[in-house]
């Protein structure tokens, strides 16, 4: 492991449990990375602004993890909860196919995932059925949608597919999911609601995984003040 990543790993959690009690005085007894994961929520909520309409459940996608684990996060904030599912990356982000997010892409034809805040639209009959329609918040996100990057189904995320191959199959840059878990994410992530995606590393202790070889990625957090929210419209 990499010091800077030890470093950020414990400049993270420390900020996270030295947040004030009140913070997580509602919060079920639960992981480091748990608690962590709230922090990040409510601190992308607050940078995303009037834009997020629907604020009980933020979407975290951690693509710092490999695709064999469940690193799609939804925290229940009014229930103070995380669930975490599988998430398959772009294919373009993982060129060897060995399930490790090795750099994110903005730009069209990369075939690669985005980095950053997104607002959920509606549903719609696409290519892989019913999909959710999204909107990049950021500049590093704000092609979102017209590169198509949705979130679906698709059978390349199913646990059978990770069973046989010990990790996920790859999309063109959308979150796909496997099939019951897509089900929950369209009722419950969809509508104007928040998914982040960046490459955290988070694993259950509240340790960061280092980056994988090869890796062209910043870890330091997006930035507040004026993003791509405008282009999302």
């Amino acid at each position: 492991m990499k010091r800077r990543d030890l470093l950020k790993g414990s400049l993270i959690a420390g900020a996270a449990l030295a947040l004030p009690t009140r913070l997580f005085a509602s919060v079920a007894p639960g992981t480091v990375r748990d608690r962590i994961l709230f922090d990040i929520a409510q601190r992308e909520l607050h940078r995303a602004g009037d834009v997020i309409w629907k604020r009980d459940i933020v979407g975290i996608a951690d693509f710092g993890l490999h695709s064999a684990k469940p690193r799609f996060h939804f925290v229940n904030l009014e229930r103070a909860e995380v669930q975490s599912y599988h998430v398959s990356h772009g294919t373009g982000s993982d060129p060897q196919h060995d399930g490790w997010l090795k750099a994110f892409s903005n730009t069209e034809g990369s075939l690669a995932t985005s980095r950053g805040a997104y607002v959920t639209w509606e549903w719609y009959q696409g290519r892989y059925g019913t999909s959710v329609r999204l909107g990049g918040l950021d500049q590093s996100n704000n092609a979102a949608l017209q590169r198509y990057i949705v979130m679906h189904r698709a059978a390349y995320a199913e646990n059978s597919h990770l069973e046989k191959w010990g990790r996920l199959g790859r999309s063109n840059g959308c979150f796909a999911m496997g099939e019951e878990q897509f089900r929950i994410a369209l009722m419950h992530l969809s509508g104007g609601r928040l998914l982040f995606a960046d490459s955290l590393g988070l694993e259950e202790d509240g340790s960061i995984q280092p980056l994988p070889e090869l890796a062209m990625i910043d870890r330091a957090p997006l930035q507040f003040g004026p993003g791509a929210a405008a282009s999302a419209y």
